[in-house]
Protein backbone atom coordinates (compact mmCIF):
# COMPACT_ATOMS: atom_id res chain seq x y z
CA UNK A 1 0.00 0.00 0.00
CA UNK A 2 1.35 3.41 -0.98
CA UNK A 3 1.69 5.32 2.28
CA UNK A 4 2.83 8.97 2.30
CA UNK A 5 4.06 9.96 5.78
CA UNK A 6 1.24 12.49 6.37
CA UNK A 7 -1.38 9.73 5.91
CA UNK A 8 0.42 7.10 8.01
CA UNK A 9 -1.18 6.08 11.31
CA UNK A 10 0.79 3.91 13.71
CA UNK A 11 -0.97 4.49 17.04
CA UNK A 12 -2.18 0.97 17.98
CA UNK A 13 -5.20 2.42 19.79
CA UNK A 14 -6.44 4.19 16.64
CA UNK A 15 -5.86 1.10 14.51
CA UNK A 16 -7.65 -1.15 17.00
CA UNK A 17 -10.58 1.26 17.20
CA UNK A 18 -11.08 1.17 13.44
CA UNK A 19 -11.09 -2.63 13.40
CA UNK A 20 -13.55 -2.82 16.29
CA UNK A 21 -15.85 -0.20 14.78
CA UNK A 22 -15.76 -1.78 11.29
CA UNK A 23 -15.34 -5.53 11.89
CA UNK A 24 -16.26 -6.71 8.38
CA UNK A 25 -12.85 -7.47 6.96
CA UNK A 26 -11.72 -8.59 3.50
CA UNK A 27 -9.54 -11.67 4.03
CA UNK A 28 -7.04 -11.99 1.18
CA UNK A 29 -5.44 -15.41 0.70
CA UNK A 30 -3.27 -17.03 -1.94
CA UNK A 31 -3.76 -20.73 -2.51
CA UNK A 32 -3.39 -23.25 -5.30
CA UNK A 33 -6.21 -21.54 -7.20
CA UNK A 34 -4.53 -18.13 -6.91
CA UNK A 35 -5.72 -15.04 -5.09
CA UNK A 36 -9.03 -15.16 -3.23
CA UNK A 37 -11.00 -12.69 -1.11
CA UNK A 38 -13.62 -13.46 1.53
CA UNK A 39 -15.60 -10.82 3.43
CA UNK A 40 -16.05 -11.91 7.04
CA UNK A 41 -17.11 -10.33 10.36
CA UNK A 42 -14.13 -10.64 12.68
CA UNK A 43 -13.68 -10.72 16.42
CA UNK A 44 -10.51 -8.85 17.37
CA UNK A 45 -8.56 -9.26 20.60
CA UNK A 46 -5.91 -6.56 20.72
CA UNK A 47 -4.55 -7.77 24.04
CA UNK A 48 -3.54 -11.24 22.86
CA UNK A 49 -0.10 -11.66 21.36
CA UNK A 50 2.17 -8.84 20.24
CA UNK A 51 -0.25 -7.29 17.75
CA UNK A 52 -3.56 -9.00 18.48
CA UNK A 53 -5.58 -11.94 17.18
CA UNK A 54 -8.44 -12.04 14.68
CA UNK A 55 -11.09 -14.77 14.72
CA UNK A 56 -13.85 -15.56 12.24
CA UNK A 57 -15.76 -18.44 10.70
CA UNK A 58 -16.52 -19.59 7.17
CA UNK A 59 -19.08 -21.97 5.73
CA UNK A 60 -17.86 -25.55 5.67
CA UNK A 61 -18.67 -25.52 1.95
CA UNK A 62 -16.26 -22.62 1.47
CA UNK A 63 -13.00 -24.12 0.11
CA UNK A 64 -10.92 -21.44 1.87
CA UNK A 65 -10.34 -23.49 5.02
CA UNK A 66 -9.05 -26.45 3.01
CA UNK A 67 -6.88 -24.42 0.65
CA UNK A 68 -4.96 -22.36 3.20
CA UNK A 69 -2.05 -23.85 5.08
CA UNK A 70 -1.71 -23.46 8.83
CA UNK A 71 0.77 -20.68 9.40
CA UNK A 72 0.28 -19.31 5.90
CA UNK A 73 0.54 -15.54 5.37
CA UNK A 74 -2.72 -13.68 4.87
CA UNK A 75 -3.93 -10.09 4.75
CA UNK A 76 -7.17 -8.70 6.21
CA UNK A 77 -8.34 -5.23 5.13
CA UNK A 78 -10.65 -3.17 7.33
CA UNK A 79 -12.19 0.04 5.98
CA UNK A 80 -13.99 2.89 7.70
CA UNK A 81 -16.08 5.61 6.03
CA UNK A 82 -14.95 6.90 2.65
CA UNK A 83 -16.12 9.51 0.16
CA UNK A 84 -15.44 11.74 -2.81
CA UNK A 85 -13.98 15.20 -2.12
CA UNK A 86 -14.76 17.93 -4.68
CA UNK A 87 -12.27 20.76 -5.33
CA UNK A 88 -15.22 23.15 -5.09
CA UNK A 89 -15.43 22.46 -1.36
CA UNK A 90 -12.05 24.05 -0.73
CA UNK A 91 -12.19 27.84 -0.17
CA UNK A 92 -8.65 28.02 -1.56
CA UNK A 93 -9.93 26.86 -4.94
CA UNK A 94 -11.71 30.18 -5.41
CA UNK A 95 -8.43 32.03 -4.91
CA UNK A 96 -5.95 30.06 -7.02
CA UNK A 97 -7.86 27.12 -8.61
CA UNK A 98 -4.96 24.81 -7.75
CA UNK A 99 -7.09 21.96 -6.45
CA UNK A 100 -8.16 18.61 -7.89
CA UNK A 101 -10.71 15.95 -6.86
CA UNK A 102 -9.69 13.22 -4.44
CA UNK A 103 -11.15 10.40 -2.35
CA UNK A 104 -10.78 10.27 1.42
CA UNK A 105 -10.81 7.07 3.45
CA UNK A 106 -9.33 5.23 6.42
CA UNK A 107 -8.07 1.64 6.23
CA UNK A 108 -6.11 -0.81 8.35
CA UNK A 109 -4.21 -3.71 6.81
CA UNK A 110 -3.70 -6.59 9.21
CA UNK A 111 -0.90 -8.91 8.09
CA UNK A 112 -0.89 -12.25 9.84
CA UNK A 113 -0.58 -16.02 9.93
CA UNK A 114 -3.74 -18.09 9.61
CA UNK A 115 -4.73 -21.23 11.46
CA UNK A 116 -7.82 -23.36 10.77
CA UNK A 117 -9.90 -24.20 13.86
CA UNK A 118 -12.26 -27.02 12.91
CA UNK A 119 -13.33 -27.22 16.52
CA UNK A 120 -16.98 -27.00 17.65
CA UNK A 121 -16.03 -25.52 21.03
CA UNK A 122 -14.00 -22.75 19.36
CA UNK A 123 -16.85 -22.01 16.94
CA UNK A 124 -19.50 -21.87 19.70
CA UNK A 125 -17.41 -19.48 21.77
CA UNK A 126 -16.72 -17.29 18.73
CA UNK A 127 -20.38 -17.20 17.69
CA UNK A 128 -21.43 -16.38 21.25
CA UNK A 129 -18.93 -13.51 21.45
CA UNK A 130 -19.97 -12.08 18.07
CA UNK A 131 -23.64 -12.38 18.96
CA UNK A 132 -23.27 -10.67 22.33
CA UNK A 133 -21.37 -7.80 20.82
CA UNK A 134 -23.57 -7.12 17.82
CA UNK A 135 -26.88 -7.77 19.59
CA UNK A 136 -25.96 -5.49 22.51
CA UNK A 137 -27.73 -2.47 21.01
CA UNK A 138 -30.98 -4.30 20.25
CA UNK A 139 -34.07 -3.71 22.44
CA UNK A 140 -34.32 -7.48 23.09
CA UNK A 141 -30.93 -9.01 22.24
CA UNK A 142 -31.06 -12.39 20.53
CA UNK A 143 -29.15 -15.19 22.30
CA UNK A 144 -27.89 -18.44 20.92
CA UNK A 145 -30.06 -20.20 23.51
CA UNK A 146 -33.11 -18.74 21.75
CA UNK A 147 -32.64 -21.24 18.90
CA UNK A 148 -33.57 -24.93 19.27
CA UNK A 149 -30.53 -26.93 20.37
CA UNK A 150 -30.57 -29.37 17.45
CA UNK A 151 -30.89 -26.51 14.95
CA UNK A 152 -28.05 -24.61 16.61
CA UNK A 153 -25.79 -27.67 16.63
CA UNK A 154 -26.44 -28.17 12.92
CA UNK A 155 -25.48 -24.54 12.28
CA UNK A 156 -22.28 -24.93 14.32
CA UNK A 157 -21.32 -28.05 12.39
CA UNK A 158 -21.89 -26.16 9.12
CA UNK A 159 -19.08 -23.68 9.77
CA UNK A 160 -15.34 -23.83 10.41
CA UNK A 161 -13.36 -21.42 12.57
CA UNK A 162 -10.23 -19.54 11.58
CA UNK A 163 -7.75 -17.69 13.76
CA UNK A 164 -5.17 -15.17 12.55
CA UNK A 165 -2.16 -14.15 14.60
CA UNK A 166 -1.55 -10.54 13.60
CA UNK A 167 2.13 -9.84 12.97
CA UNK A 168 1.82 -6.29 11.60
CA UNK A 169 -0.82 -3.55 11.42
CA UNK A 170 -0.53 -0.83 8.77
CA UNK A 171 -2.87 2.15 8.94
CA UNK A 172 -3.62 4.71 6.25
CA UNK A 173 -5.92 7.56 7.25
CA UNK A 174 -6.26 9.78 4.16
CA UNK A 175 -8.30 12.63 5.64
CA UNK A 176 -7.01 15.81 3.98
CA UNK A 177 -4.15 16.20 6.45
CA UNK A 178 -2.15 17.64 3.54
CA UNK A 179 -4.59 20.56 3.17
CA UNK A 180 -4.62 23.79 5.16
CA UNK A 181 -7.14 24.25 7.96
CA UNK A 182 -9.55 26.38 5.94
CA UNK A 183 -9.75 23.95 3.03
CA UNK A 184 -10.15 20.95 5.31
CA UNK A 185 -12.93 22.71 7.22
CA UNK A 186 -14.70 23.52 3.95
CA UNK A 187 -14.66 19.87 2.93
CA UNK A 188 -15.93 18.81 6.36
CA UNK A 189 -18.87 21.23 6.10
CA UNK A 190 -19.76 19.94 2.62
CA UNK A 191 -19.71 16.33 3.81
CA UNK A 192 -21.91 17.17 6.78
CA UNK A 193 -24.40 18.88 4.47
CA UNK A 194 -24.56 15.65 2.42
CA UNK A 195 -25.15 13.55 5.53
CA UNK A 196 -21.72 11.91 5.41
CA UNK A 197 -21.19 12.60 9.08
CA UNK A 198 -18.86 9.69 9.86
CA UNK A 199 -16.29 10.72 7.27
CA UNK A 200 -16.69 14.38 8.31
CA UNK A 201 -16.02 13.39 11.92
CA UNK A 202 -12.96 11.37 10.96
CA UNK A 203 -11.58 14.35 9.05
CA UNK A 204 -12.24 16.67 11.98
CA UNK A 205 -10.20 14.47 14.34
CA UNK A 206 -7.60 12.53 12.35
CA UNK A 207 -5.22 10.40 14.43
CA UNK A 208 -1.67 11.53 14.99
CA UNK A 209 0.69 10.25 12.26
CA UNK A 210 2.90 8.61 14.84
CA UNK A 211 2.15 6.84 18.10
Amino acid sequence: MYLPPHFSATDPKALHQLILAHPLGALITHGEQGLDANHLPFEFDGEEGEHGVLRAHVARNNPLWQEVKDGGEVLVIFKAADGYISPNWYPGKQAHHKQVPTWNYSVVHAHGRIRVRDDARFVRRLLANLTRRHEAGEPAPWKMADAPRDYLEAMVQAVVGIEIEVVRLVGKFKLSQNKDEGDRHGAIQALQAKGLTELAGDMASPPSPRA
